[in-house]
């Protein structure tokens, strides 16, 4: 494979890109300091829409959300391609000292998604000029709600999928970043890339008394605590190690003081697995061990499963489409297989059910900061090495490119 910017429709890319880096720094640091949650993110979006205009795109917005579409129509008939960028920040209070830290109370970009949103800025940047000789459509999915709401979903609903001729979208590209990797790096593998997650509620309902008479009440909590340990000795001793489940209880909370023995205990936290069978079986095994761990002790418990998002399952062919494309830009060194998948989760997972895409992984961890001392993705703390967005706008581009050009 050639070394970096070699080959067709990758000369120029890199340099491009990142040239264009102080302006997508501006963008970034103006979402990152105005993070906004969920679905209705106005501040975003008005940032979006001001970053892309000027470049003769075909603007749409949504009417559930505030998503942003932008469709880059080249000079030449041909297929469609969709690059996608979330925009959705946490509901956690930043940490990091950073100048350009949060200004809003309890909210912060701890997942990368305004890195995303400018990345994709400037693929559209880099695209809109090469429009002369562009085969076909690049649709930029500016996408709000992946945290939480399946704003995927809502924004294939609402079209972000279709296409004049009815011909839909042919291939989609997704980048994530994240502090695991050395800046600039790449890492994706076919397949199973990230998992499913649904949402686990368990409520043990006992009898409330007082503390100093246990034995006149049925105490839920040492029921609750048996529960989590069961959990996890099934999941352990019932599914196949090659095909992993996570069942992670990451809430407890029962009780109002220190004399009195609650009537609730409540346990939330989520289960991740990669495929439709264990995703099925576990389910099952959490309501079984539940039910029959309270009823040992008299107690009982309401067991609540809410599905959440599918697996991210990249598509074997434009994974090596974008494998391929990505060693032309940058060179075979940093591109990287990822060994096994990741147990997080992604809504880009609704467009990988209906368009054959694929998503990678960018490394973007500062380079003074050792691996095992990088807060990552969710952590309060986590700091990412901007010039890795240079990288990511180019990869875009390139994707798009190599695609619309007949790499797939």
């Amino acid at each position: 494979m050639a070394g970096p910017g070699a080959g067709g429709e990758c000369d120029g890319l890199l340099g491009e890109a990142r040239a264009l880096l102080p302006g997508l720094v501006a963008v970034r640091r103006e979402l990152h300091r105005a993070p906004e949650l969920g679905r209705h993110l106005p501040r975003t979006q008005r940032t979006v829409l001001e970053a892309l205009d000027g470049l003769g795109l075909t603007i749409g917005t949504g009417d559930r959300l505030s998503s942003v579409t932008a469709v880059l129509d080249g000079a030449r008939p041909g297929p469609s391609v969709l690059l996608r960028a979330d925009m959705d920040a946490l509901p956690q209070q930043e940490d990091t000292g950073l100048e350009f830290a949060s200004d809003v109370t309890g909210a912060m970009h701890a997942c990368g998604h305004d890195l995303h949103t400018a990345m994709l800025v400037g693929a559209a940047r880099l695209l809109a000029a090469r429009r002369s000789g562009l085969p076909g459509r690049v649709v930029f999915m500016f996408q709000p709600a992946e945290e939480a709401g399946g704003g995927a979903q809502v924004m294939i609903d609402e079209g972000v999928l279709d296409t004049p001729d009815g011909s839909g979208v042919a291939a989609a590209f997704a980048l994530h970043v994240t502090t695991r990797f050395e800046s600039g790096t790449v890492h994706l593998r076919p397949g199973p890339m990230l998992a499913a997650s649904d949402l686990v509620h368990l409520t043990v309902r006992g009898r409330s008394g007082h503390a100093s008479a246990p034995h006149l009440a049925l105490d839920p909590v040492p029921v609750a605590c048996e529960i989590v340990q069961a959990l996890q000795t099934m999941v352990t001793r019932t599914v196949h190690v090659f095909d992993p489940a996570v069942v992670t209880v990451a809430s407890i909370r029962a009780g109002s003081t220190t004399n009195i023995i609650p009537e609730t205990a409540e346990l939330h936290g989520t289960l991740r697995t990669l495929t439709p069978e264990t995703r099925h079986n576990v389910r099952e095994g959490i309501a079984r061990v539940a039910h029959h761990v309270a009823a040992a002790h008299g107690a009982a418990v309401d067991v609540e499963l809410t599905e959440g998002y599918p697996p991210v399952l990249n598509d074997p062919a434009v994974t090596g489409v974008l494998r391929e494309t990505a060693a032309r830009l940058l060179g075979d060194d940093r591109v990287r297989h990822l060994p096994e998948p990741v147990m997080g989760a992604e809504d880009f997972s609704y467009v990988l059910r209906r368009v054959p895409g694929a998503m990678a992984f960018l490394g973007a961890r500062p380079p003074d900061v050792p691996a095992e001392a990088a807060p990552d993705c969710h952590s309060n703390r986590v700091v990412f090495d901007e010039p890795a967005m240079a990288t990511g706008a180019a990869l875009h581009a390139a994707a798009a490119l190599r695609f619309l050009s007949g790499g797939a």
